[in-house]
Order: C-alpha cells, then structure tokens, then sequence
C-alpha cells in the first residue's frame, strides 16, 4: 500500500488552507490548466496598485525598475543570470513559442524537429518556421540522445556548421506528466540527433535521412514543467525556454517570457520591429537600427507592465506560504499526491475483479525525475467498455470537482496513449467532426480523449480522497448506465452550459435504420444524413414487403443463395430499384398500381401461408439473370399477415418480429478482422443502436425511441446466416461459432421488439415514424 507522506507542516498546512478558503465545498484538480492564486497575493497586489503609480516605463522610471527586478526574480527562479539568459516578456508560452517560429534562423539548409507529445502550440510553430523539412520525433527518438553516464554540464558548442536546426519538446507532458530527461539538451547541442525523425514535409523530393550537418538549438516548452518541478539553467542549458506564469502563480493572466541564452540569441534574426524596440526608423526611408539591448529589441510595443509587476507578489507569496526551497518542496508534494492517486486507481475494480481504470503513463509514479503531479485515465465498465469522457465530467461537476477532460490541446499524446492509428484520427475529427475542446468522447465505443486530474501546492490529501470516493460512488456503487444517467439528468441544470448539452446526450440514441423491401436481399439504410422513416402497423414502412420465390413459390433466402446480398434496393421517388452488378430495373412502390397490373399469387414464410401479387416478367427475367437462377419470380405482399398466436400484431415477410434491434457494443466485442460496419451487416437488423455496453440489450423489457414505445419479444435465435458476409456474399463460419463460445452454447445475438398501439395509431399514423438521433429511454 502506497502512503501519502505530508510535505508540508500542519502550520504551514493551516496557513495554505486559509489562503484557499474561498474554494469552501470545491476541490480544484486541474493545475495543469492553471494554478490558483493566494487570497494575499492579489491583496497585496492591488494594495499595491493603490500605493503606488506604476504607469508606462517608457514614462515612469520606477515603473521600469521594477520591471527589471522581476527580470532579475526570473533569472533567479530558474538558477541564472543575465551573463547566460535574456529574459524576453511575452504574453504567454504560446506567443514565446511564436516569437521562436518567426525569428529563427535555419540558414536556408536546418531542419525543425518536434516531438509528437507536444501541445499544440508547438505544432502551430510549423506554420512559420523557414525550414528545409519539418520532423516528428518520438518521446523514444529524443531519448536515444541520453547518455549512459551523465556528463559535467557545460555550455553548449559555438556554432561551426553553415545550417541551423531547432528541436522543441516539452520538459513536461501536459497530458500524462511525464519529464523528459533533461540530459538529451547538451547530447543534441553537441552531437546533433540519433534519429531525424518522421518526416513531415520537406523542400527536397528526398527528404535527409540521417543527421545533417547542422548546428542544433533546443527550444524548451517548460509551461507545464515550471509550475511544479525547479528548472536548474545552471545544469540544463536550453537555448529557448518558454513558460507562462499563471500556470506558477495562478495570477495574473497574460503575461509569459522567453529566456533566451547567449548562444540562442545570435541565431535569432528579428525582422518586424514595433515600439521600443529601435533607436531610430525613417518614414521616408528603409532605414532604421534595432536596439541594442536584446530585450528590448524583442518586447514590441508597450509591456504589460501592471501585470509583470504583480508577478512579484507571485514570487512572495510562494516564498512565504511554501518556505525553503519552494519549487523543489512543491514538487515533491504534487508528486507524493500523483503517486498515492494513481496507486489508489489501480485498487479501485469492479465485483467481476475487471480494473475500473485504464491509466496513461510511460514510467509510473516511482520516480520523482519521471513524473509529475498529473494523472490521466479513462473510466471502464464491467465488460471493459469505456465509459465516455463526458459522463464523468458531469458526475466529477456535480460532485464539485473541477477536472479536465479531452486532449488537452496534445493530439499528439492522445494519438499515442489511446493508440489511435491515422484512419481513426481522420474518422474522429474529419469525418465524425470532433473539434479540440468538445464533448465527443466516444467513437464507436472507443475514447478520443481522457481524464485528467494535476495537483497544485494547495491541493490537500482529502482532495484527492474525495475525487475517489466519486469514482467509487458513481462507478462501483451505481453499477448501472441507466441510473447514472438519471442522477445526472435531475440535476443538469447545475452543469456549466457545455455539460448540459453533453447531459443531453448521455442516453443511447438510435443510429442507424436498415429496411429490408426485398426479403433476404440487402439493406436500404437511413442514417443521421437522411433523417426519418415512417411506421406501419407492420413496421418500418416496405421492410420485407417482397421476396423472391423459387419456380416451386418457395422463398428463396440467403442459406440456399448467398448472392441475394448483393443485390441492392433502393427507394426513389414512387419506384423500388434493384440494382446488382451494372444492371437494374424497377417497379411502383403503390400497391394499388400494382394490384392493377399482377396477378395473385401464394407462398409460405415460416410455414405461415402469405398472399401476394406477381410483380411480372420483366423484374422475374432481370432476377434469374443476375442470380443465374431459372424461373424466380418476385412477390408482393398483398395482404394482413398476423404474428403466430395473436391476432394483434401485423407483419410484414420477416420471420418472427415486427422489428429486429442489434447493439453495436455487442457487436464489437466479437473483436472480428473485419470493419465494425460490416460485422453490423451480418445481423441484418433494422434498428441499430450503441449503448456502450455489449448484451445490455438482452436485459430489456420495454424501451421508448422517441416517442414510441416497443415491448421486447425476446433474444433473435441465430442459424448460420450471420456467417455470410453481406458485402461480398462469402461465408465465415467462425462468425456463429464466437457467439456460441461468448454465450454457453446459447445462439442468440440481438432483440425482437414490437411497437406497442397507441390511442392515436388510427388516427395519426401516418405521421408516426422512427427519427435516427432519438433518444432510447429504457424501462
């Protein structure tokens, strides 16, 4: 069992509470977005803007004075000093990250490598740098540039190579935590890359496949880094550090900084200039001269200053509240907090001993020099399905835990510890349309996002006791999707307004509507493109309203052959095409233009008797030639056909219900090598769903799609007909056996339901129908 040891003392303890008492029945677990500010810190901040005049330091001397004491507090935080780094105010990390793209200068021949872990910040860099080619590297290809033997730090080789190349990476993983080892730094300064990486573009048809002969420069995203963990520029010697100070402080916003050391600073080549940033420029010329100072000849246009002044209380009261060290004593904290709750997550397990939590890290929580204070994981049910991002999000905020859910603006750590290959990539954010920052947290029961939850100096053990004790409550204890989901419907109105629309979303909705007009023969699908299709008191309306009939008026199906799959409805206007190969032909849909021109005729379905109408020559000679079949005719239903045993329910040619319903989670636990949509194919249903849960379906009695209400009939008894692949008509005989196996012998797979008569069927049928997005309530 993994203790939690206190860092801090219970008087120190006792003051940070103090500080923080304004969070009352909050608990605040997304540091890694931003920390929180003291109460005294902005106090005194505003204290101070009361006491004194701070205005512009181009007008105020004692404006820039203070400014340059907290150049000096800067240096200081980060063990330097203004013989190594420049420190250059910027208005974030993100602007630093820029301000590196715009101005560094490749020399015509450098590369830019980045790592695929990288916020997106990083990769909105590859819009501006000039360079010959543009490089992913993995957290692996960076790490091959460790050495065995770390070696006396020492500032980084003079520039001897025409070509410059820059390497970023981050210091901190904002998605998972995890540190790169900072040793990699002087191994690339001196000796240049192990490996170049994946190419992403290139100026050359044959992109460099080895190192180039390059100078190479380390840009240093330490947002994430410097908020927990002490970054030592006397042992480590990026040449570019970026960093924002709310993610230290908390308060204030819009202020960041670039500290550039000498060696980055000759390679970065200013070419926009704003105000303060030269000595002079002539209108009626292109004359001008940048300051001489590098600061100023990279700050344009007035500083924030009120804000760079405030930093100062920053420093105090992290001084003050966090004695000794402050940084290195926070990062023990965060880091004690981070390896207790992971250790507490992977306790946490379902009655069937299936682990609750799936986490996403690369080196545990052993080793302080590894890992940060964040831990991110996705939530799982009994079966091993993911529980979607946003479901918790909304339990976490009812719970009053603010957490972080998503990418976290790094696609690229998403990629990796969701291992998302390409296709999938484009099918989440192209062709499904998720955007950074939404709640689709789902794709065909699989996560596009995670869980995160990071720790600041004020987050307390019993903050993270409580963010385990609701995994628990809303987990383990409420095992059912059905009751999680009400808890949360009660209450949406106390969401934050984008919760509300996830709260909105939490129920299964149907997805997909398949009608079948020609009897074994393949689907015409509705889907959320083409909206709604109307009911009949026999069903969805033309499903299974003809077949095809041997020269004996027997039904011909799949089992006897299978190239009836292939032959293709659709509904058009008034006419029913079929379409097999290059051919078609087609028909009217009106039964009574029909009844006018066929003659009747019998055949059986389950050995129930049918009545039909002849559909004529010309469709019959169009089928025995795309089936190679002599003498098939195509039939019509022509009259009611009751279920066996009642009266009451009217059907169409199915076999047994008015309509067949099939959970795509259930399908995808069989785990076939084929596309899910094709597996989905095999099951012929005509009301197809995602509960997230497989067999959840096998549990139900009633259930309301929209506003229609359907009485289950019972499980669907497969035959070997789900072993026809209905895309190419090939047989897979290990399609029934699976089932078998995952069901004691049992061959069910799927729900027979019926629609339940409402007082208004008579009367407002024709406007009854099936919508693809309504929401399926479960009673």
């Amino acid at each position: 069992m993994v203790e939690y040891t206190a860092e801090f003392t219970a008087e120190e303890q006792a003051l940070i509470d103090k500080e923080f008492a304004r969070l009352g029945e909050s608990t605040y677990l997304d540091h890694a977005g931003t920390t929180l500010y003291a109460e005294s810190q902005v106090l005194s901040a505003a204290q101070q803007l009361q006491r004194d005049v701070i205005c512009n330091p181009h007008t105020c001397r004692a404006t820039g004075d203070y400014v340059d004491q907290v150049r000096y507090r800067i240096l200081e935080f980060f063990n330097t000093n203004a013989d190594d780094y420049h420190v250059v105010f910027t208005a974030n990390a993100t602007a630093a990250l820029r301000l590196v793209a715009d101005h560094f200068d490749f020399a015509g021949d450098g590369n830019f490598h980045y790592c695929q872990e990288n916020h997106t910040s990083v990769l909105g860099m590859r819009q501006l740098v000039k360079a010959k080619g543009i490089y992913m590297l993995t957290k692996d290809d960076i790490e091959l540039n460790v050495l065995d033997q770390p070696s006396t730090p020492a500032p980084a080789a003079a520039a001897t190579a025409q070509a410059n190349s820059l390497v970023t990476f981050s210091a901190q993983c904002n998605f998972s935590g995890y540190k790169m080892p900072l040793t990699v730094i002087e191994q690339i300064q001196k000796r240049g890359l192990q490996q170049l990486g994946k190419c992403i573009w290139s100026a050359e048809s044959q992109p460099a496949a080895k190192n180039v002969d390059s100078n190479y420069y380390v840009c240093l995203d330490a947002a994430a880094f410097a908020a927990s963990s002490p970054l030592d520029l006397q042992r480590f010697r990026p040449d570019f550090v970026c960093v924002s100070f709310y993610k230290i402080f908390g308060y204030p916003t819009g202020v960041g900084g670039l500290l550039v050391s000498r060696r980055g600073a000759e390679v970065l080549r200013k070419r926009f200039y704003g105000g303060g940033t030269i000595n002079y420029a002539y209108p009626h010329t292109m004359e001008h001269q940048l300051r001489n100072v590098f600061h100023e000849r990279f700050e344009d246009g007035t500083l924030p200053f009120l804000s760079i002044v405030e930093l100062l209380q920053g420093f105090r009261t992290l001084e003050r509240l966090v004695p000794g060290r402050s940084i290195e004593r926070i990062s023990r904290h965060v880091h004690g907090l981070a390896r207790y709750c992971e250790h507490q997550l992977k306790q946490l397990k379902h009655p069937n001993g299936a682990p609750l939590i799936t986490l996403y890290n690369h080196a545990g929580y052993e080793d302080r020099a590894k890992q940060g204070g964040t831990v991110a994981f996705n939530v799982r049910t009994n079966t091993g399905d993911y529980v979607g991002f946003g479901e918790v999000a909304c339990m976490a905020a009812l719970h009053r835990i603010l957490l972080r859910t998503g990418c976290f603006c790094n696609v690229g750590a998403c990629q990796h510890f969701l291992q998302l290959n390409d296709e999938t990539m484009d099918a989440i954010y192209k062709r499904a349309g998720r955007i950074c920052g939404d709640y689709f947290d789902l794709l065909d029961g699989q996560p596009t996002g995670a869980v995160r939850v990071s720790f600041g100096y004020m987050t307390r053990i019993q903050d993270v006791d409580r963010f385990l004790q609701m995994l628990r409550n809303s987990y383990l204890v409420i095992a059912k999707p059905q009751q999680r989901f009400s808890f949360i419907e009660q209450q949406a109105e106390l969401l934050p307004k984008a919760l509300q629309q996830r709260a909105q979303r939490l129920r299964p909705r149907l997805l997909q509507l398949a009608i079948y007009p020609v009897k074994s023969c393949a689907a015409f699908k509705i889907d959320s493109s083409t909206g709604s299709w109307p009911l009949t008191k026999q069903g969805l309306q033309y499903d299974r309203e003809w077949m095809i009939v041997d020269m004996n008026g027997m039904a011909l199906t799949q089992k006897r052959c299978t190239d009836l799959c292939l032959i293709q409805p659709r509904i058009v206007g008034d006419q029913l095409e079929l379409h097999y190969a290059e051919t078609s032909c087609s028909m009217p849909l009106s039964l009574s233009v029909q009844a006018a021109n066929s003659a009747r005729c019998h055949s059986k379905v389950c050995r129930q008797a049918i009545e039909g109408y002849d559909c004529g020559d010309e469709v019959a000679t169009w089928l025995s030639q795309s089936l190679g079949l002599e003498g098939v005719r195509l039939l019509r239903q022509s009259a009611q056909r009751s279920a066996p045993g009642t009266q009451q329910q009217q059907l169409s040619l199915v076999n047994q219900a008015q309509f067949l319903l099939v959970n795509r989670a259930s399908v995808r636990s069989l785990q076939f090598e084929e596309s899910l949509d094709e597996t989905v194919d095999r099951f012929r249903a005509n009301i197809i769903i995602d509960t997230g849960t497989p067999f959840e379906e096998l549990t139900y009695t009633q259930l309301r799609i929209g506003d229609i209400l359907f009485q289950v009939d019972g499980p669907c008894q497969r035959c070997d007909m789900i072993c026809i692949n209905q895309r190419t008509g090939e047989r897979s005989p290990e399609t029934l056996t699976t089932i078998a196996r995952m069901q004691s012998g049992k061959m069910r797979f799927g729900i027979y339901i019926s629609r339940l008569p409402s007082e208004t069927d008579d009367r407002l049928e024709q406007q009854q129908q099936l919508t693809c997005g309504d929401v399926i309530v479960v009673s």
